[in-house]
Order: structure tokens, then C-alpha cells, then sequence
């Protein structure tokens, strides 16, 4: 322990106090850096909220360029905002994608219902592995008494229910130091003890006084990087939290008891850790401006070459990561805790920190756990870590709501409710209504998880889609000519099950019965009382598809990799009645077989922190007939949709039995939420099918003359909830070729039949 060898022959001893303040308190960091460098001997050290956190790796054995390493990490931008790397997606779990940007729980009391909206804004299972895997091996070695670890410590959280502080001084390190950095709203709060704990600024900010209370230290040196309370607008929800968890608190330290440092920011808010360069700086530059009057206080010397030997001392002490004895809490179904602790060990008897880490963000990905927290202990006995799995179950009913605000005439909102239970195996009931102008759709059905040694899942769904491309098609930016009359309907029933095929990919079958009704005009020019061609489509279909998705986004992903494999047959029943102002006014009835196979890869590749480049390629290629006219067969034909805007439209000149098409995207990245992107995209018809004058199919052929782009631009904000974006959109088509649009949320759709 450093402090035995600095307190030898009653020399000076000091104690180290860090505030709280958010992404400021990176601050620390270049204190503790220009202390060590100055050979100022650092005795006790303690910190409320991320002064816990700096404090407590310091303690732990970390060096300040380890740490700032760390801060500076994606694996700290991935716990801190709850997100999951692209190693850790587990693609077997996740559902069908929706437009939901909030969730909603209800539990079910004695006598009443209760809706529960969410308590925290980041997930928190990211952050409790990060805290067990920082800290687990220090917890082996200091018998839980943090006066035992490098450097003595403690941190400060709050009672919420009691109103009161608590003094966090052994147990779990990393438990402890979670608890004292819980923002409310923003993070989950931890159980210690039975006892729910916030953030500890919210009652002692910076906890001096018990740093003299408890380690009577002869100089206190105390850093403020907290700024002075200011008045939040109604709209401000960060300076809100801010407020709530910087109370006013004392930070006067008598000149005879220390010195008081003070690092004043005006441009660096509680969460922008993406700062951390000019943090760093400031708080360096804070203490060199303070260091001759330290040095004047203080007159004992511990060079940093030994300081360095005695972290290295401690820290060799720590014992690898590997895990044995495997125990579950909050799990009521002993088949459920069994299939836990099967899926962690994979019939190993120890197991490696990676191997623990994939199979935990597995459990992480299962729509039937809320929350896990792991808690390490290490077993003297055995020589391996006993892991213990605290586990919140999800509610049994839960509802999400969401959608897509858009200046274009695509607004559409949306709303799920799930039924989940388990029973030996997980069972998940599920709808969902979407209803706006462009699109409607009910969705009825439900998934059941097989938890054998190779997992798969049984599903089936009932839908009814609806899409008015006419009404769509009205622009607010430019002027349009009379846009094209269609509307589809469509009814569809499936079943399918799928396979993992390792942590990205899975293998799906399935098969369906669909009927589509599609109304349109072939003419251009018609009136209101004309009545519309009508084509209905009434087919059953079966289908082989493997998939890879580990994108960190539903729409504009950034990073990771979506390619697909599908092969359908499909055999069916086409019946054309024509309308008023058709050329024809025979009914057609034809039978339609045929397969269809579709190929998709896209790719990011991270060229640097501020450039991504993507890649896509797609081809899909079929031996379906022609339907009985061109606008029923392009009606039918498979579609090319590389964004989002691109899926509310019906262009031609992208539909097309048979097609190549690739695309480029450029993406600029000025911090992990906010990008500009820019994309190109052809599309290359082959056996495209030409019409004369008279709708009626005079040229097919296999044809590669023609080929026709889209493209891209747009500036785009991930909230957290959904995609903000500004977009110009570019498609080669006759009348207008751009498309401006403001959007708030995703442009999903149910899926088809086939």
C-alpha cells in the first residue's frame, strides 16, 4: 500500500478530493498527472460522481495516461452511452425492426394496473459489465476494504429514499464507484446492500469533510470542476439534470486544512466526454497554475519512478479474469436459470473474460431480460472468480410508441403491445398498428425461443399493409407534376424459425400466403370519377435466407455490415380487371411460378474517427413471366431502396425483375451522434421490358443499355430515440428529379408476405 511508505517518520500526509461535474471532471486527470510529475505524494484519495471514477482507478492501480487512454477509448463512448460494439451484436435475438422511439412497461398490482415510463435514458448492461471487468481483479486483492487498496479511498452516494449521504468504503469497487456516478434519469440506479442509490452529488458534491473525518490528512488538496448552478430553460432536460445532481455545495477549504483548485469551464456541458483533449489541458494548465504553492505546502517528495514501481507491485498481484461457479438471481423458472448458466458456460467448466462477454450481450440481446448486472467474486478456494447475475425479468406486458414526422406528406405513427412469459421455453405475443396518410398496416402474431444447445426460435404473423404512393407524392420544396395513382393492399400470413449462425448471423425458412390488390391508371391523365385498373395477386411462397447484420443503426448506420442471401419460390394466381379509361376491357387471369433469388452487401469501413466509407451491392434475378401489363408488372417487381426517403416512393425506373445495382456512401463524422453523409447509387435493369405508346409491351430482351441513379445528402443527428435528419434526395426520373426533406424518426414498414 503506497501510503505505509509516505506516512513513515510523521512526514505530511495528503488527501486528494475530486468533485463531480460530468465530462469536466476528465479535469482530474491532468491533476493527478502534474502531482505525480512534481513528485506530490497523493495518501488518500476520494470523489463524488466521475471524481469517484478517476479516483477510484487511481486507487485501483491505474495510471493517469491509462486512464486517459480509457476516457479516449470507443469502449468508454460504448458503456457511457449504453451502446453495444459491433463484436457484441447478437443478431439471433432481435426482433423485426419498428419505428419505436419510446417504451412503456405495466406491472400489475393487488388491486390496480400501473404504467411504468422508463426510469433511465441509457441502458445500463454496457456500463455494469465495464465496472466489473475495470475492477473485478482489484476486488481480489484488497479483501474489500478500499484502505487496502494502492492508494486508500472512498466515494459518496446518495439514499434517495432516506435523503441521505453514504459513505462507500469497502465492498464491491466497482458497485460502489457505479453508485456514486448514477445520474438520475440518465443512468439506472444500483442496489448496494438493499439499499437504492443515486449519484452522490446530489447531497455532497465534494466530500472533504469526511475526508478529514475519516483520514485526518495534515493537507487536503480539493478539485472543483463543478460549476456554479444556473437557471434551466423548460425545454433543457441536460441542465435540468445537471441541476439535480450539482446541488450547492460547500467546497471551502480552511488555509490551514489545504488548498482548493478550481477548474472553470464555460463551453463543456455534464455529457461531452468527446472533449476530453481540451479537459485534459485545462485541468493541467489548473494545476500548474496552483503547483508552487503546493510545493510550498507541502515539503515530502515521492518520486514518480517509485510511484510507478508500487503500482506495479499491485497490480501484479491481481489474478486473471476466468470464471467457474455461475449463480442467477431474479429468475423464477429453474428451466430459464439453467438456460442462463448453459449459454455462459457452453459446457466449459472455466471461462475466459471474452468468451463471458459474448455470451452476456447474447442475454443482453433476449427480449425477456430488462436489465443484468454482473457481480464478480473471487474464490480463494478454486482460484477462479464465482460470477453472480443479478436479473431484472421484462415486464410481462409492454407497449412502444413511435413513427416518422416528416415535411413530406409520410408522417405515420406507430404503436406495439407485447405479451411475454416463460414456460420452459420464452414466449412473446406481439402487435403493432402504424397509421398515417402514406401507410397502414396491423401486424398479430408471435415467437417462441427454444433454449436447447442450438438455439432457435418458431414465429408466425398475420399482416395487412396498405400504402397510397398518391398521396405521398405532393412536395412542399418543389413543384410537381400530377404524380402516378396507386395504391397497394396487401394481406399476408407466414410462419418461420430460425437459427443462430455465430454472434451476427442466423438462418432463416419460412413460408406464407399473401394476396395483394394493386389499383392504379395506366393513363397519366385521368379524372376523379375514372375508375382504376385493379390486379390482384394471390400466391403462396417458401423461403431460404442467411443473413449477417451488425449495423449500429436501423437507418444511416455508420458502422458494421448488412448482407443477405434469399431464395424464394412462389407460385400464384394473377386476376387484371380492367378500369374505365383502360385500353382493354377483357379480364385476364394468369398463373404465375417462379423463383426468386436476391443478394445484398453493405459495408462501413472506419478510414478514420472523422471519415467512413460505405459500400453496397445488390442483385436480384428471377424467371417470373410478365404480368398482364407493364404498370401490374412493375407493380410486382422486387424494387431498389438504398434510403430510407426512397422507400416512400414508387419509381419505375428502380423496379425491375432482374437488376444489378451499387452504390457509394461518403460519411463525414464530426462527433459519434452527428454526420454528413453523401451517396450514389446505380441501378442497372436487366430483360427490361419496354412499352409503346399503347400499354402494351412491344420490346423484351436481355437488355444492359440502360441504367439509372439516385443519391444523397444529408445531415443527420442520432437523438437516441431516432434519426434526425435534413436530406436532399436525387432519383433519375421524368418531372422532379429533388427531394428536400426534414425527418424526425424511421421509415419502416411490416414486412410483405413475399
Amino acid at each position: 500500500m503506497l501510503c505505509l511508505f509516505t506516512l513513515q517518520s510523521n512526514a505530511q500526509s495528503v488527501g486528494l478530493v475530486l468533485s463531480g461535474g460530468g465530462a469536466k471532471g476528465m479535469a482530474h486527470i491532468g491533476l493527478i498527472r502534474v502531482l505525480e510529475e512534481n513528485n506530490i505524494p497523493i495518501d488518500y484519495i476520494a470523489g463524488t460522481s466521475i471524481g469517484a471514477i478517476v479516483g477510484g482507478l487511481y486507487a485501483a492501480g491505474y495510471s493517469p495516461d491509462e486512464m486517459e487512454e480509457l476516457f479516449k477509448s470507443d469502449d468508454f463512448y460504448f458503456w457511457s452511452t449504453g451502446k453495444i460494439q459491433k463484436e457484441y451484436r447478437y443478431h439471433f435475438k432481435i426482433s423485426e425492426t419498428t419505428p419505436e422511439w419510446l417504451e412503456l412497461g405495466f406491472t400489475k398490482t393487488e388491486d390496480e394496473v400501473k404504467l411504468l415510463p422508463p426510469t433511465n435514458i441509457v441502458p445500463v448492461e454496457q456500463m455494469n459489465f465495464a465496472f466489473m471487468e475495470l475492477f473485478a481483479a482489484t476486488n481480489a486483492i484488497y479483501n474489500n476494504d478500499f484502505d487496502s487498496l494502492m492508494v486508500p479511498f472512498f466515494c459518496v452516494a446518495t439514499d434517495i429514499s432516506n435523503n441521505v449521504p453514504v459513505i462507500l468504503r469497502n465492498g464491491d469497487l466497482g458497485e460502489s464507484i457505479r453508485a456514486s456516478m448514477t445520474i438520475p434519469l440518465y443512468f439506472k440506479p444500483i442496489e448496494i446492500d438493499g439499499t437504492l442509490l443515486f449519484d452522490g452529488g446530489i447531497l455532497n458534491n465534494f466530500p472533504h469533510n469526511i475526508m478529514r473525518e475519516f483520514h485526518k490528512p495534515d493537507i487536503i488538496i480539493g478539485h472543483k470542476v463543478a460549476n456554479d448552478a444556473e437557471a434551466a430553460t423548460a425545454d433543457n432536460v441536460i441542465g435540468q439534470i445537471s441541476n439535480i445532481v450539482m446541488r450547492p455545495t460547500n467546497f471551502e477549504i480552511k488555509p490551514e486544512e489545504g488548498i482548493l483548485l478550481e477548474t472553470k469551464f464555460t463551453d463543456v456541458g455534464l455529457l461531452d466526454f468527446n472533449k476530453i483533449d481540451q479537459v485534459l489541458e485545462t485541468g493541467e494548465n489548473t494545476a500548474l497554475q496552483y503547483i508552487d504553492s503546493i510545493m510550498s505546502r507541502i515539503d515530502r517528495r515521492i518520486s514518480k519512478e517509485y510511484v510507478m514501481e508500487e503500482r506495479n507491485k499491485f497490480n501484479a498481484k491481481k489474478p486473471q479474469l476466468l470464471f467457474q461457479n455461475i449463480q442467477v438471481e431474479g429468475v423464477n423458472d429453474p428451466e430459464q436459470t439453467k438456460y442462463i448458466i448453459q449459454s455462459i458456460k457452453r459446457g466449459e467448466d472455466v471461462v475466459s473474460l471474452s468468451s463471458l462477454k459474448k455470451e452476456y450481450f447474447k442475454l443482453v440481446a433476449d427480449e425477456q431480460i430488462k436489465s443484468i448486472q454482473p457481480v464478480s467474486r473471487y474464490n480463494n478456494e478454486t482460484g477462479y472468480f464465482d460470477l453472480h447475475l443479478k436479473i431484472e425479468p421484462e415486464k410481462r406486458i409492454e407497449t412502444n410508441f413511435g413513427g416518422n414526422i416528416s415535411t413530406r406528406p409520410i408522417n405515420q405513427w406507430f404503436a406495439s403491445i407485447d405479451y411475454r412469459f416463460y414456460k420452459n421455453r420464452a414466449y412473446n405475443l406481439s402487435s403493432n398498428v402504424y397509421f398515417g396518410r402514406f401507410y397502414n398496416s396491423f401486424k398479430f402474431g408471435g415467437r417462441i425461443d427454444f433454449p436447447s444447445k442450438l438455439p432457435f426460435y418458431l414465429a408466425g404473423y398475420s399482416t395487412i399493409n396498405r400504402w397510397d404512393f398518391f398521396s405521398s407524392s405532393s412536395e412542399i420544396f418543389f413543384e410537381d407534376v400530377r404524380p402516378p395513382y396507386i395504391i397497394q393492399f396487401e394481406y399476408n400470413t407466414r410462419v418461420e424459425t430460425g437459427f443462430p449462425l455465430g454472434m451476427h448471423s442466423k438462418l432463416l425458412a419460412g413460408i406464407s400466403y399473401s394476396r395483394s390488390v394493386d389499383e392504379y391508371y395506366q393513363p397519366e391523365v385521368f379524372k376523379n370519377a375514372d375508375k382504376p385498373d385493379n390486379t390482384t395477386f394471390s400466391a403462396t411462397a417458401a423461403e431460404l435466407r442467411i443473413e449477417n447484420n451488425s449495423l449500429n443503426y436501423d437507418q444511416y448506420a455508420t458502422e458494421g455490415a448488412l448482407h443477405y442471401f434469399s431464395l424464394k419460390y412462389i407460385s400464384g394466381k394473377e386476376s387484371y380487371n380492367p378500369g374505365s379509361i383502360s385500353s382493354t376491357n377483357n379480364e385476364i387471369s394468369n398463373r404465375h411460378k417462379y423463383f426468386l433469388l436476391n443478394a445484398h452487401s453493405a459495408q462501413y469501413f472506419n478510414l478514420s474517427r472523422k471519415f467512413t466509407l460505405g459500400t453496397e451491392f445488390e442483385a436480384t434475378f428471377s424467371n417470373k413471366e410478365l404480368m398482364s401489363n407493364y404498370t401490374s408488372t412493375m407493380l410486382s417487381a422486387p424494387g431498389y431502396h438504398p434510403t430510407p426517403h426512397s422507400k416512400s416512393m414508387f419509381i419505375s425506373n428502380f423496379h425491375s425483375n432482374n437488376y444489378l445495382a451499387a452504390g457509394l456512401r461518403a460519411i463525414l463524422n464530426f462527433n459519434k451522434s452527428l454526420h454528413l453523409r453523401v451517396e450514389g447509387y446505380g441501378f442497372l435493369p436487366v430483360n427490361y421490358e419496354l412499352y409503346s405508346s399503347s400499354l402494351t409491351f412491344s420490346k423484351s430482351g436481355i437488355l444492359l443499355r440502360d441504367y439509372y441513379l439516385q443519391g444523397l445528402a444529408a445531415l443527420v443527428y442520432q437523438t437516441g430515440v431516432g434519426p434526425l435528419s435534413l436530406a436532399l434526395n436525387y432519383y433519375e426520373k421524368e418531372s422532379s428529379r429533388f427531394y428536400l426533406t426534414l425527418n424526425f424518426g424511421y421509415i419502416l414498414f411490416n414486412k410483405r408476405g413475399f
